[in-house]
């Protein structure tokens, strides 16, 4: 038998969602080798929280209120660089899988997977490895020039997060007060990100994330 089932994997789960967490929870109670070790709702109380409870994995939200999820990911990764974070959204992989792994996300796995794929990711996460989609781990393995790559993936992870709410239709003043900043800094992103991806408005925007199936 391997290490995982005559130990059980000590987990923290962060995402602002009570039932979820408890939908969760009672899912993993179900294997022997998985252990819920605490719960927490945003990013403040999840840094303490991995302070006090020296987890093993992570299962991070990525948009829970306060920091932005790849701010939180990148501090996680700054404080506790052994930790593996395991990515759980409601966004498909082709729009933040690629991004997250990079900052040091050790997988990335949709919220409406089933409990088994959840179970099975925090093993392989738990035994050194990464988990993805084939697509999105050969798409790591490569090293496309900016020649190459689609205009989204030349944004920053700032301007890439401003880009997805643009496109679903959010104010800048709703993207300021979302992401703790100020009109005029989300403006400012707004006409970088327009500039680099070569468009003129947001309907410009909407229109490259829809075909592209980004939202």
């Amino acid at each position: 038998m391997n290490a995982t089932e005559s130990k059980s994997i000590k987990i923290i789960i962060a995402d602002d969602h009570p039932l979820f967490r408890r939908g969760l929870k009672h899912a993993l109670e179900e294997t022997s080798d998985i252990e819920v070790i605490g719960e927490s709702s945003n990013g403040d109380d999840l840094l303490s929280l991995v302070k006090d409870c020296t987890p093993e994995i992570i299962l991070l939200d990525i948009a829970m209120p306060g920091k932005s999820g790849l701010d939180l990911l990148k501090q996680l990764k700054n404080e506790h660089p052994k930790l593996p974070i395991l990515i759980l959204s409601v966004y498909p992989e082709e729009q933040y899988a690629v991004r997250f792994l990079k900052a040091g996300a050790s997988g990335y796995l949709n919220k409406e997977s089933a409990a088994e794929k959840l179970a099975e990711a925090i093993r392989k996460i738990a035994d050194g490895g990464k988990y993805a989609s084939v697509e999105v781990i050969e798409k790591l393995a490569f090293d496309f020039s900016n020649s190459e790559k689609p205009a989204h993936e030349t944004l920053s992870d700032r301007e890439y997060q401003v880009f997805g709410m643009i496109a679903v239709g959010k104010s800048l003043t709703e993207i300021g007060v979302e992401l703790s900043l100020s009109v005029k800094t989300i403006s400012t992103h707004r006409t970088r990100i327009l500039e680099k991806m070569k468009m003129k408005k947001n309907a410009e925007l909407i229109h490259y994330a829809i075909t592209r199936n980004l939202l």
